[in-house]
């Protein structure tokens, strides 16, 4: 006797899926001799002695898949199946597609049979934002925020949970951003991580899930957010377990207009693998040094590289993009190191999985962070590319880094802003210049673990004191510039008020946690900033040009340290011109000119002058706009001259923007 084989075939799904009167059951294991799923009730943990049934044995393809149908098992049942190995070792295993894990345990734990339509969704009228409208936060979910009932921050005691983000759901809406991108949070081996080391893809982290007993303030705060849309509030049955919470998280902040993109490693996986992973999944000897059934014996970070050449591998990392797309609701993803995944042989599996995946779901964005040297190919579609949609870049991170290092010499060292001017001009394609994925501070960049780590902004930008006027003024230049430069730009918390530390995925270092007590009025500066980054955003979301495909960087002069560039929408009258400068004198009374496109008034819509002690009562600027004439100025057919204050970003328009 085996495994009934009613709803089996090639095109059963592989995991463990709920169909009408029980489960089935199908898995990938070509080399195993026997393969059975050992299926018991919720809280069951199986027995030392557990026995092989022969009614439980699934049954084998030629292809090396094996599958089963149990009838009478359903939603929240546990299992794990168990593998007999081709030498004959035998033991428990992991399903690689398992979408819950019991949370108690791991890596001896089972896994739960899930139904992916037992969330109850609120965010139907929810449209994810065109690619060239994102402004994205990247985060990390186990050192982000958590507060007691009482308002204490009490991230140094414990991790961080998916629910703890709720609580900042309306402060991240209204900062403006309309993108959260966390670090990985597929499940990993140990509670702190910075999420790149996952070794069971399928199935969110349950280090950061809320237990049971732990649930009610945070249903209150659910609830809250809920109501507050016009929806009927959750109930605790409702919000428990790791998919409900993730879940949660994901409609709610739909709900407050942000999309949720997943950072997702499908170049590697592991920092170690247990006797139950996936690495050993059909009983691999201990010792044989032959590549695993999903891995070649490459290394990278700490893990190995996936088997790029086995077309079910490509099929299951291409499931597990499908899956967060589909179920989970995400609106895009990030894709790690895809430079790894090339190198590897994984060219074709990239065509694949971003056509595959943009069939699915279209308006998901494709993110690639791909450093090979002809990195238009990431975004580039087939043949000549790998289909991604945006591609990071590191060269106007890098230049406006250097420049901001440059001025911390003092008013006299020399500046060299060319390879500035020439950063803003990069792109990957000429027609989209969102497809170039900016920013200025990222998880990498900044980790104190890191050997090569580079400071903050404002500690660059001042390295002996990052709450100086040099170091607020300067870093409220390089914000403005990544916010209103070609390219998608993305934040990293605490960037948007002035955090100058380092940051760590442990909990255990409180002196590198971001300082929420100071954006909160601790740090009257961190106050001031958080108010300049609020009206930045908004400005890039209120002029179409600077999310537009218009350049022409027109005015760079290094005595001056002055960069000017025009930004436009083609074919409509949206035009933006952005001065920065980076000089630490001001320049008084309208004595500085500089080219213009067209003649006529311009509205000064943004000054970072006037953030400084806000509201600064000794800001300059021109209050009253602009009025451009002649003469003909840096190659333009126009010219103004303007108030330019000391490190300041002014930005002026013919229209005051779509509110």
């Amino acid at each position: 006797m085996s495994a009934s084989q009613q709803h089996i075939h090639a095109g059963t799904p592989l995991g463990a899926n709920l169909v009408d009167g029980g489960v089935t059951f199908r898995t990938w294991a070509p080399n195993a001799r026997e393969v059975y799923v050992a299926a018991c009730d919720p809280g069951t943990a199986f027995p030392v002695n557990w026995q092989k049934n022969p009614d439980d044995l699934l049954v084998r393809d030629p292809n090396g898949y094996w599958g089963g149908f149990f009838p009478g098992l359903s939603d929240g049942d546990e299992y794990r199946f168990f593998v007999v190995g081709p030498t004959g070792i035998e033991g428990f295993k992991r399903d690689p597609y398992a979408r819950e894990l019991v949370l108690d345990g791991y890596p001896e734990c089972n896994c739960i049979v899930r139904d992916p339509d037992r969330y109850v969704w609120h965010d139907q009228g929810y449209r994810t934002p065109d690619f060239s409208d994102l402004i994205v936060y990247q985060l990390h979910f186990g050192v982000f925020f958590a507060e007691d009932g009482q308002g204490n921050d009490i991230r140094r005691h414990r991790v961080c949970k998916f629910l703890d983000v709720v609580n900042r759901i309306e402060y991240l809406a209204d900062l403006g951003v309309n993108a959260i991108m966390p670090l990985p949070f597929q499940e990993y081996q140990g509670a702190n991580s910075l999420g790149y080391n996952g070794t069971d893809l399928f199935s969110p982290e349950m280090d950061y899930t809320v237990r049971l007993n732990d649930l009610p303030p945070y249903l209150a705060a659910v609830n809250r957010l809920l109501q507050a849309k016009g929806h009927p509030p959750m109930t605790l049955e409702e919000l428990s377990g790791q998919i409900s919470q993730l879940k949660t998280l994901v409609d709610l902040c739909h709900l407050y207009g942000i999309a949720v993109i997943m950072d997702v490693v499908y170049n590697h996986a592991g920092g170690g693998f247990d006797a139950q992973s996936l690495y050993f999944f059909d009983q691999k000897p201990p010792g044989d040094n032959a590549d695993s059934l999903y891995f070649l014996r490459d290394g990278h970070a700490g893990g190995l590289v996936f088997d790029f050449r086995k077309p079910e591998v490509r099929q299951f990392l291409i499931d597990n993009g499908k899956m967060l797309l589909q179920e989970y609701h995400m609106d895009g993803l990030r894709y790690d190191q895809v430079t790894v995944i090339d190198e590897h042989g994984g060219w074709f599996f990239c065509q694949d999985l971003t056509d595959t995946l943009r069939f699915v779901k279209p308006e998901a964005v494709q993110i690639a962070e791909y450093w090979a040297g002809e990195r238009w190919k990431g975004i580039a579609r087939r043949p000549h590319g790998m289909g991604f949609d945006l591609g990071y870049s590191g060269t106007l991170r890098d230049t406006l880094r250097r420049v901001i290092g440059q001025t911390s010499g003092g008013a006299h060292a020399p500046v060299q802003l060319e390879p500035l001017r020439d950063a803003l001009r990069m792109t990957y394609a000429d027609g989209r210049r969102w497809t170039v994925y900016q920013c200025i501070e990222n998880h990498d960049l900044l980790d104190f673990n890191h050997g090569d780590r580079q400071p903050r902004i404002p500690a660059l930008a001042d390295p002996s004191d990052a709450r100086s006027w040099y170091a607020r003024s300067r870093a409220r230049v390089a914000a403005g510039l990544l916010m209103t430069a070609p390219g998608v730009p993305m934040l990293f918390m605490g960037q948007e008020f002035l955090e100058q530390k380092y940051w760590t995925d442990w909990q255990g270092r409180p002196d590198l946690l971001i300082d929420w007590a100071g954006q909160q009025g601790r740090d009257r500066h961190m106050v001031d900033y958080h108010r300049f980054m609020r009206d930045l955003l908004r400005l890039r979301r209120r002029h179409p040009a600077l999310r537009s495909n218009g350049l022409n960087v027109f005015h760079c002069h290094n005595g001056n340290r002055i960069l000017a560039f025009h930004r436009w929408v083609p074919g409509t009258g949206r035009h933006v011109v952005v001065v920065a400068g980076l000089n630490e004198n001001t320049f008084y009374d309208h004595s500085y000119r500089i080219g213009m496109p067209f003649g006529g008034h311009w509205h000064e819509v943004f000054n970072s002058d006037v953030y400084d002690t806000f509201f600064n009562p000794v800001v300059q600027g021109n209050p009253g706009g602009l009025d451009a004439g002649g003469p003909g100025w840096d190659g333009l057919p126009f010219s103004a001259t303007l108030t330019l204050p000391a490190n300041s970003l002014l930005v002026f328009a013919q229209d005051r923007g779509d509110f």
